[in-house]
């Protein structure tokens, strides 16, 4: 585990909106626990730094109910609910049918992260298997669909994958690529579709040449900024721990890579979070 100490807290910037964080895995506990003091206190320092709102994402049942009442114990707070695709095999019938409910509360804002997972298959003890995860995918586009949300998706080596099954379900009329990452054809082919691109601080690695490329091909209104925190810290600080206050590194790296002024940037992605979220 990293010894990197936490990134100082950056210049201000606002407005932004974190359109991909887990509190949980930063260490906020369950507002049952501590009445939401510790959930306040990550958002407490995002907002400080210009980071007005945040989507807290699940990826398995636990994080599923904590991101729910995490969104219901702070209204900066909103949640997405789903299971991870290296977690699909958990998705038995009273899996589906705690999701179900847990959609159907108003602070859920999207159906995710769902997807698929190419890399981890042999390599991690108790990844779903290929197929597994397809039959998942191909069940949480549809609980979107019913339900009127954005579905948000997982790619880990596996784009044609995920294209031609979005495109073989009937892609909800929202879909967003979380932490996107691949190169400037499979970008092309998400814009073409509609699809929302989110970039987390992989965009801002210098070895990240496709993904960098990528960012540069897509129109304000389809583009989102995350932190995936605790993951995916951005340059200077990678390896460090991640949290949402760090998002504004991220936004500058993003807006050098484009040519904009990170203001323009911050306001054109807020307005893209705002939309396809539906926030108040």
């Amino acid at each position: 585990m990293s010894k990197r100490p936490a990134p100082p807290l950056p210049e201000r910037l606002a407005p932004l909106v974190d359109a991909h964080t887990h509190l949980d895995a930063c260490g906020a506990q369950d507002p049952s626990a501590d009445g939401g003091a510790s959930v306040a206190a990550i958002v407490d320092r995002a907002a400080a730094v210009g980071v007005g709102r945040v989507v807290t994402i699940a990826d398995d049942l636990q994080a599923a109910r904590f991101a729910v009442a995490a969104a219901n114990s702070d209204p900066r707070v909103y949640a997405a609910t789903a299971l991870h695709p290296t977690r699909a095999d958990a998705l038995d019938d009273a899996a589906r049918a705690e999701l179900e409910r847990l959609t159907e509360d108003p602070r859920v804002v999207a159906v995710g992260e769902t997807g698929l997972d190419w890399y981890w298959p042999g390599r991690l003890d108790g990844c779903a298997e290929p197929q597994v995860q397809v039959e998942a995918f191909r069940w949480h586009i549809d609980l979107a669909k019913r339900r009127g949300l954005p579905v948000m998706i997982h790619n880990r080596d596996a784009d044609a994958d995920v294209l031609r099954i979005l495109a073989e379900e009937g892609a909800p009329e929202t879909v967003i690529f979380h932490c996107f990452s691949s190169g400037p054809e499979t970008a092309r082919a998400c814009i073409d579709a509609g699809y929302v691109l989110s970039f987390s601080g992989t965009v801002s690695f210098k070895n990240a040449r496709g993904t960098r490329d990528a960012a540069q091909l897509v129109p304000a209104g389809q583009l989102m900024v995350e932190t995936d925190a605790p993951f995916l810290t951005p340059h200077p600080y990678r390896g460090a721990p991640n949290e949402s206050y760090c998002l504004p590194y991220t936004v500058r790296a993003l807006a050098e890579i484009r040519g904009e002024d990170p203001v323009e940037t911050a306001r054109a992605t807020t307005a893209t979070a705002e939309r396809v979220y539906r926030l108040a």
